[in-house]
């Protein structure tokens, strides 16, 4: 049995025409994020770690941003076929660590159910799913509250 990590790194900008979604669920803001998808950073910063982890390469590899094939997707429905690719490349996700990077919203009130649906989606325990928020201090363009980052760790097995 092999045990691999992956990083997974994402940045979008704020856009006041958009919904905001983190972790799969909406957020109350005022703005949401640009992007061709949902544009959920954590999502694909998560979906990123677990394809670094399988050397898989990364979401724009997988799902261009060119290809209105994606357009509007759900960041869930991105996470549900990352994981059919681990599992016909036979890797099984088994934990992940994220952490969100911004001023603006506050995310703690929806942490727990951001896990659940990552959880689910994954098909791994509630438990081994980490989701934590940061503010970066009022610098550079995220304390400016220009846009969100996210960074995520995921722990694989090959089979």
């Amino acid at each position: 049995m092999e045990i691999r990590v992956g990083l997974g790194i994402d940045f979008h900008r704020f856009s006041p025409e958009r919904k905001l979604f983190l972790g799969g669920v909406e957020i109350s803001h005022d703005r949401g994020l640009e992007g061709h998808s949902d544009a959920d950073v954590l999502l694909h910063a998560i979906c990123d770690a677990f394809l670094g982890a399988a050397a898989l390469g990364d979401i724009g590899i997988h799902f261009p941003s060119g290809d209105p094939a994606y357009a509007g997707i759900s960041s869930l429905e991105l996470l549900r076929r990352v994981r059919e690719l681990l599992r016909g490349n036979g890797v099984v996700p088994l934990q992940v660590d994220a952490t969100v990077i911004a001023e603006v919203p506050k995310i703690s009130p929806y942490v727990p159910e951001m896990r659940g649906r990552i959880a689910d989606v994954l098909g791994i325990p509630r438990e081994n799913v980490s989701i934590k928020a940061t503010t970066p201090e009022r610098m550079g363009a995220l304390g400016r509250e220009e846009g969100i980052a996210a960074f995520a760790v995921a722990l694989v097995r090959l089979r």
